[in-house]
């Protein structure tokens, strides 16, 4: 039988008005007290440029000629605007262009406003979005915080403060960097919202009675641990502060929870063992859509009782700005050149060559840029340099065509790591080419003498008599892909030591080193591993075509997501239309480096989907994609960096999402994990659309700042695609060290039936590559061991066992397989040192192996076996070895 606790415990009756009043006290100066200004919030903050002095600005009404509205931006504190007596009025400043909007300074005259609202707004008729608004102003000169976007921006009074109208003497809007955190709002984010709790005493105390902003009003719980309480604020938001009044029966031991997801996964914000109940007032931080306070341990005998619970956020409880796409004219940023038919030729050559002349040799800048060809025909030579893709803008990529190049050279390392002074393409990384139609003039061949992270995705050689994928002379090149190409003449690899292609066509194919393979491609040669060591599956058994930018017939952006495919061979496109469907930009936010986290993840949020533009993105939070089907889209070599040591992206255990075309830059802090597809525990069956990832690249190391990463990419959920991946740490560049930019291990496979095509993973310090999945499948695998193992000791992963083997498939594992597969060493600082194998897997009948090679660089070091304990040692004496299966 149900017992009213009032019942259980009448003295509390004589108290409980006065705790009621002093409830309301509290609320009201320690909760939400006012703080107009950054300091009162304890959160410096400083607006480094005035926006609005000079500029145009225009009201509803005017007292009269002598109060215009110009005379509230005029920078003159003895002029002045002042309306007319009524309600409402209103009035803007055009600041010029879209800005960043931190602060506004509102200077009134004796005639004010008691209840008013900022506003911001791309154009002068709105629409408009509140970024502050009061019921309780009190005139004076007024400083106020904000977060905001827009070029426009407006005060709206709705009630005045006197007889007379609104009059300012000065209307100041600052935008800029900060000096420190945004200032932490006085508004209650959480007022209003949805609530819910995992139980309540009984119907007079609900979840929402803890938000709805009544002190005479509670939520309290079932008597017994845990418990919890949740609010969802709508949109993802950055926390700052959060009251919690209690009433007698309080939390003694609690968390402060947040999450993107009603269902988490949660992260903890704030903890406590010893709380005391009352009124708290706690500084946090955190990002999320929902605020969850954790019971664990109850303070009194009853259940858990929250009077209020206020959350309190940096941009005003109204969630970021999401400034609009327009798809007919998006701004890409500067770091896109986009090129017509009817742009002059010379123009056009002149900016290919200064993007060339600048990125030739830039393997480490912080340049990035993107080339695209709007459909159409176009005489050019682009030679292709380093962190820049050039990509056509068509359905098809016929629909773009080049007469002349798109090309890399093996011309620019030939000096100090090269002492021999050979063509050398082995760090000619991070570019792409994609979506177009090439022709070279006269015959000519084409070159894309490339090693990792250089796509040729996507395109159509045509008249060429072969394509060369080295220097064409005496010279060395390491890796490369083609995915989803036609090429009508020969491809010659030359020095290429290893190469996938998939979903291609070929007229012909010469060549090879140690690890060429071909997936679902027509003109492959015959299968004749390892001599030549040509791998060939006959068809691809699954796959989703990379995303792409395009501009449809009536001169809209739009970006194609190819259908996805099973058991196929060839392109998706050179037989007619590819399938799948196009979303336009208009759906998506256009990121530039200074569109910050909380942004990005309002919009995620929102349902909208991702473009990063060209540039260098530091990041102070996680990119939390939790909707099924987003598409992330970087154009060109966008590159994310945590600057706080947490991961750059994690996806939520949903159907379809696609990541494409992005670098990731590990930051100073570790980061435990860079990019996470699904959290741990993830089980989810997602075999009909499954997330993908296309040409993601990851680096440790190597760049303008230290890297650090434990793991680069972990993949919790099930039914995941990798079309091209490499997970780097880095062997040269600044600050390489084997106890600088450390980093444990490249890939760890948790989900089950996960499938990887074109998979390069080097120089991590652990396992390259575990995998603890069942059905997993791996079409071409290269690997490098770390150049810079200091002595055995240092690198050895137990029971005895000499090194760390590139691929490990845990015991538990059933049922995987992979085909093309090499792992070399070059154990420069120290060749003594000896990994004791390649691949370390399970021996049993449903692991199987195909075309295994391991490698010992011009001999440096030793891999004494290629799998488990069979193939024999590659060293000085043999430097290959190769098994054709296991077992």
């Amino acid at each position: 039988m149900f017992r009213s606790r009032a019942g259980a415990r009448s003295p509390a009756l004589l108290w409980r008005p006065v705790l009621l009043l002093s409830a309301a006290l509290l609320i009201a100066t320690s909760l939400v007290t006012p703080h107009d200004s950054a300091q009162a919030s304890g959160r410096a903050q400083t607006a480094v440029t005035l926006l609005s002095q000079g500029k145009t600005a225009t009201s509803s009404t005017a007292e009269n000629g002598g109060t215009p509205a110009s005379g509230a931006v005029d920078g003159n504190p003895a002029t002045r605007w002042a309306s007319a007596f009524a309600d409402p009025q209103w009035l803007q400043v055009d600041l010029g262009a879209t800005s960043a909007i931190s602060q506004v300074v509102l200077n009134w005259e004796a005639a004010y406003a008691k209840s008013f609202q900022l506003q911001v707004s791309a154009n002068a008729g709105g629409p408009w979005t509140t970024i502050h608004t009061t019921t309780t102003g009190t005139g004076g000169n007024q400083t106020i915080n904000v977060t905001g976007s827009g070029r426009y921006v407006r005060l709206l009074g709705t009630e005045r403060g006197t007889g007379f109208g609104y009059s300012l003497w000065e209307f100041q809007v600052y935008g800029g960097t900060d000096d420190g955190p945004a200032a932490c709002s006085t508004t209650n984010a959480a007022q209003g919202k949805t609530a819910t709790a995992s139980s309540t005493e009984n119907g007079g105390t609900p979840a929402s009675a803890a938000v709805d902003g009544n002190p005479g009003t509670r939520w309290s719980s079932a008597a017994a641990d845990p418990q919890w309480i949740q609010v969802d604020l709508g949109t993802s938001q950055t926390i700052c502060k959060v009251g919690l009044n209690w009433e007698a029966a309080y939390g003694k031991a609690f968390q402060l929870q947040t999450s993107a997801n009603a269902g988490g996964p949660w992260s903890t914000i704030y903890t406590t063992t010893t709380g005391t109940g009352g009124n708290q007032s706690l500084e946090v931080t955190g990002t999320g859509r929902y605020l969850r306070v954790n019971g664990t341990q109850r303070g009194t005998g009853y259940g858990y009782s929250l009077w209020e619970l206020a959350v309190h956020t940096t941009d005003g409880g109204t969630g970021p700005v999401i400034p609009p796409t327009d798809p007919m004219n998006p701004d890409l940023g500067p770091n896109v050149d986009v090129f017509t038919p009817a742009t002059p030729q010379a123009q056009m050559q002149a900016r290919l060559d200064q993007v060339a002349a600048v990125q030739h040799t830039n393997q480490f800048g912080t340049e990035r840029n993107a080339l695209l060809f709007k459909p159409g025909t176009y005489t050019a030579d682009v030679n292709l340099g380093f962190n820049t893709q050039v990509a056509g803008l068509g359905l098809s990529p016929d629909d773009v065509n080049i007469n002349g190049h798109v090309r890399v050279e093996a011309d620019w390392l030939q000096q100090g790591d090269n002492p021999d002074n050979k063509q050398n393409a082995t760090q000619n990384f991070w570019r792409s080419a994609e979506n177009l139609a090439v022709t070279p003039p006269n015959g000519q061949i084409e070159r894309w003498a490339v090693a990792q992270a250089a796509p040729y995705r996507r395109m159509h050689l045509k008249g060429a008599p072969e394509i060369q994928l080295w220097s064409g002379g005496d010279g060395w090149a390491s890796g490369g892909l083609f995915a989803d190409t036609k090429i009508d003449g020969r491809v010659v690899s030359g020095s290429q030591q290893q190469w996938l292609s998939r979903n291609s066509e070929f007229g012909s194919w010469a060549g090879s080193v140690w690890n060429m393979v071909f997936v679902g491609t027509k003109g492959a040669p015959a299968n004749n591993f390892p001599n030549p060591s040509h791998t060939v599956v006959g068809s691809t058994p699954q796959i989703r075509e990379k995303p792409f930018l395009y501009v449809d017939g009536a001169g809209s952006y739009n970006v194609f997501v190819p259908a996805l495919r099973q058991n196929t061979s060839g392109t998706s496109w050179s037989n007619g239309p590819a399938a799948g469907s196009s979303i336009s930009l208009s759906q998506f936010l256009v990121a530039k480096p200074s569109t910050p986290v909380a942004t990005i993840n309002a919009a995620l949020d929102q349902g909208k989907h991702l473009l990063f533009t060209p540039g260098i993105y530091h990041l102070n939070d996680t990119i939390k994609v939790t909707r099924p089907n987003t598409v992330v889209l970087g154009i060109g070599m966008a590159t994310l960096t945590p600057d706080t040591g947490k991961s750059v992206i994690q996806v939520a255990d949903v159907d379809g999402v696609k990541l494409a075309g992005l670098l990731i830059d590990a930051g100073p802090v570790n980061s435990p994990v860079l990019v996470e597809v699904g959290p741990a525990g993830s089980a989810a069956n997602h075999a009909a659309n499954p997330t993908s990832l296309h040409d993601v690249f990851v680096r440790v190391g190597g760049g303008v700042h230290l890297g650090r990463a434990t793991v680069s990419l972990q993949v919790n959920s099930n039914n995941v695609i990798g079309d091209h991946l490499w997970l780097w740490r880095a062997d040269h560049g600044d600050q390489v060290a084997w106890n600088l930019n450390t980093a444990d291990t490249g890939l760890v496979v948790n989900g089950t039936d996960v499938t990887m095509y074109g998979l390069f993973v080097e120089h991590y310090q652990k396992y390259q590559t575990i995998w603890n999945g069942n059905g997993g499948r791996t079409y071409f695998y290269q690997n490098e061991m770390p150049y810079d193992v200091p002595d055995q000791a240092s690198w050895s992963s137990g029971g005895g066992t000499r090194g760390w083997a590139a691929y490990k498939v845990a015991n538990s594992v059933t049922s995987h397989e992979a085909w093309g597969v090499g792992a070399y060493s070059f154990f420069q600082t120290n060749p003594s040192i000896v990994a004791d194998r390649g691949f370390e897997v399970p021996d049993t009948p449903g692991v199987r192996f195909h075309s295994l090679v391991s490698v010992s660089l011009g001999g440096v070091g030793t891999i004494a076996n290629v799998i488990n304990n069979t193939g024999g040692a590659a060293n000085t004496a043999t430097q290959q070895r190769y098994v054709v299966n296991y077992p």
